[in-house]
């Protein structure tokens, strides 16, 4: 698995790894939908979001993640972040998360196509055997969205991250292995092609 900065480009989103250009976008993003205000994620305030390409910086040198921004290739507007997680070499195991959308890009074909192409990354480029998506169990929107890319509920994490707000919650792991892609792929391109 080398982990080298690339974009990951599709028809209707492209993912390009985050760089400070990016911010005053991300912070209009976070705007809409206040999605700083959701109990059950980690996304910051827009006036914090330097703080974001911080901690993606320096999480990308120890080898851990990759952080992109999420752009609408329409009209070339910044409408959110995504990143590969909890990066296992060793392993060939990856995680997909700190995943967010502008209110205004939730329920299109943004998500699907954006997670379409990391996981194509994740499983054809890097041979990984698996991906994992975490999720608030509170967030059943989240957890809806994970289930219809195909990935598999594995179970619960129970008290696995103290949030902002102090409150201990519980993950939902998700994950698709590299047995399961082909099929998850096939479902995941029958659904952009229904939006196309």
């Amino acid at each position: 698995m080398k982990i080298d900065k690339v974009a990951l480009v599709g028809r209707h989103v492209r993912l390009e790894p985050l760089v400070a250009s990016h911010l005053p976008g991300l912070a209009l993003a976070i705007e809409d939908g206040r999605l700083w205000e959701l109990p059950f994620t980690f996304v910051p305030p827009p006036a914090e979001v330097a703080g974001l390409l911080a901690n993606a910086e320096a999480a990308f040198a120890a080898g851990r993640e990759l952080a992109f921004a999420t752009v609408d290739a329409a009209t070339g507007r910044v409408v959110g972040s995504t990143r590969f997680r909890n990066i296992e070499a060793a392993h060939r195991r990856v995680e997909i998360g700190f995943t967010f959308l502008a209110a205004s890009a939730q329920r299109t074909a943004i998500n699907t196509e954006a997670k379409c192409l990391m996981l194509t990354h994740a499983f054809e480029v890097w041979g990984c055997n698996r991906v994992e998506l975490l999720t608030d169990e509170r967030n059943t929107r989240s957890r809806q969205a994970i289930a219809r890319l195909g990935a598999v509920q594995e179970g619960l994490l129970r008290s696995h991250m103290v949030m902002r707000d102090g409150f201990v919650r519980n993950s939902v792991i998700f994950s698709i292995t590299a047995a399961e892609w082909p099929q998850v792929k096939a479902g995941l391109e029958a659904k952009m092609a229904l939006r196309s």
